[in-house]
């Protein structure tokens, strides 16, 4: 029998393995999909990803369908209302920071035409590949600490170097698969 090797943190839930299957690691270039990713990671911090995968659908009819023009017109209603909601992580904070975010995002968007030709400029336009062995994988990088950074300054909250590393990984700019991994890319895609 020919069992798929998969980087060992999905485990054997199913919601977990067709995330890591069909979307971590895998470079995504769709500014709304990126925004989502953002608000989804910034919702996680503190807290396990499985828990956020697990309200994701939640979070998406929360948040208009992750479309940045619409949460960025959320007002105090709206987050008085999301903070009864149970299908998110009922953080005062945390949704405003969506709130926020997506008015710097888009303003981002205008400034460099995509948010996503931003984000992908501080690689050359190609996902970095970092992992080439086992070795344990970081809770933050020089790369993440960058985007970090200039994320704050215009703007943002949620997005340490640690929230941005995972974003990278999960959003494909970073290739962190376990080389014995099927998605690993030394073994095809």
């Amino acid at each position: 029998m020919n069992e798929t090797q998969r980087c060992p943190w999905c485990g054997d839930d199913p919601l977990y393995i067709a995330y890591h299957d069909e979307e971590w690691g895998r470079p995504e270039r769709d500014d709304r999909k990126l925004f989502e990713m953002l608000i989804l990671e910034g919702a996680q911090a503190g807290l396990s990803w499985i828990t956020i995968l697990k309200k994701r659908e939640g979070y998406r009819a929360a948040f208009h369908g992750f479309h940045p023009e619409k949460v960025a017109e959320m007002t105090d209603d709206d987050v008085e209302r999301l903070m009864q909601n149970p299908a998110i992580v009922r953080n005062r904070l945390k949704i405003h920071s969506a709130i926020r975010n997506a008015k710097v995002f888009l303003r981002m968007q205008q400034e460099h035409g995509s948010f996503s030709d931003w984000l992908w400029a501080h690689v050359d336009g190609k996902p970095i590949l970092r992992r080439r062995s086992d070795e344990r994988v970081p809770a933050s990088t020089e790369l993440s600490d960058l985007v970090s950074k200039a994320l704050k300054k215009a703007g943002m909250n949620f997005v340490g170097s640690t929230v941005i590393y995972a974003y990278l990984q999960a959003c494909g700019v970073v290739n962190d698969h376990l080389p014995g991994c099927f998605l690993h890319p030394a073994r095809g895609d």
